[in-house]
């Protein structure tokens, strides 16, 4: 697209994560514009009708700065393909995929994907013992930025309590924990950029508070790790992207077990079809990494955005 695109940029929303969006999408309206585009900025509330108006006339192209339910799960990408908007990052399908880690987990082992050990279970049967073996993790289904994950470990007694507080619907991922280290990898299109060992300071885990808050966590690029698994975890990283027909740009993160030694286990978690771009995010780090910086990153996702794919 040449510049002066008209873009509207979404970004708030209505999910656990609104005000991560608003961080990112002040962002990418200041780089936007720094790149020369004509930006419209649209901060979205529970008003769909209010959002449509807002994208009337319709722009040149939608940058969706959006997180968490109804912005990468396929919601308001079902409505700008309905009003035949081009706009950032996956479509709906690999978004709606990428969203429901069941799903997204299935399609990852069908393709040959390393993933953990685990199982969907109804909240009443965590409530009433352990339905693996410990340590486990407890995960949301459909929710993201680690919102609502909690570790289960020998010794602790929180299980019954983290039931009853559910507030995610009736029904949890439980996955086996893997321990050691935790990384990342970015994708541009169908390149991966790099392998980050993120290394989390107020936690045991790289929960919400290490992803966003300042300080929260530290970023190594790039990690630290023997070649072979550096070479898988960028080779893993695209395959999950082409399994769930994910485009733009895309994050995998995983858990690397090297706790017997090296090269160890790497283990595929997620993939975040709306990575952070906020100040402390790792998709524009990886990029930065390769000279891209952070306006030509957001140019790029525009300059890709398509609709009804």
């Amino acid at each position: 697209m040449s510049r002066q695109t008209r873009v509207a940029v979404l970004y708030g929303g209505i999910s656990t994560e609104r005000e991560v969006s608003l961080s990112s999408g002040l962002q990418v309206i200041a780089a936007l514009r720094e790149a020369g585009f004509d930006v419209t900025p649209i901060e979205v509330g529970d008003d769909l009708g209010a959002v449509i108006a807002a994208l009337t006339p319709r722009p040149d192209a939608v940058f969706n700065a959006l997180h968490g339910r109804f912005g990468e799960d396929g919601a308001i990408q079902g409505v700008l393909d309905w009003m035949n908007i081009p706009y950032t990052h996956s479509g709906v399908r690999a978004s709606a995929l990428a969203m429901d880690k069941v799903a997204a987990k299935a399609l990852f082992a069908a393709a040959g994907l390393p993933v953990p050990r685990g199982r969907t279970v109804d909240i009443a049967e965590l409530e009433a013992g352990d339905p693996l073996p410990l340590p486990y993790v407890v995960k949301p289904i459909s929710e993201g930025s680690s919102v609502g994950v909690e570790i289960i470990r020998s010794g602790d007694n929180r299980r019954a309590e983290v039931a009853r507080a559910w507030k995610f619907g009736h029904a949890a991922l439980v996955e086996e924990y893997i321990p050691g280290r935790e990384l990342t990898v970015g994708v541009m299109g169908d390149r991966a950029l790099a392998v980050t060992e993120i290394m989390a300071d107020a936690g045991v885990f790289y929960d919400y508070e290490s992803k966003y808050a300042e300080g929260g966590s530290r970023h190594v690029i790039p990690a630290s790790v023997h070649p072979d698994i550096y070479a898988r975890a960028l080779d893993v990283a695209v395959g999950a992207h082409r399994a769930l027909g994910c485009r733009g740009a895309t994050r995998c993160d995983f858990r690397y077990d090297d706790t017997a030694g090296e090269p160890g286990r790497l283990v595929l978690l997620e993939i975040n079809t709306q990575p952070g771009l906020t100040p402390t995010s790792l998709l524009p780090e990886q990029a930065a990494h390769h000279g891209v910086s952070f306006p030509q990153l957001c140019a790029w996702m525009v300059e890709n955005a398509a609709c009804r794919v």
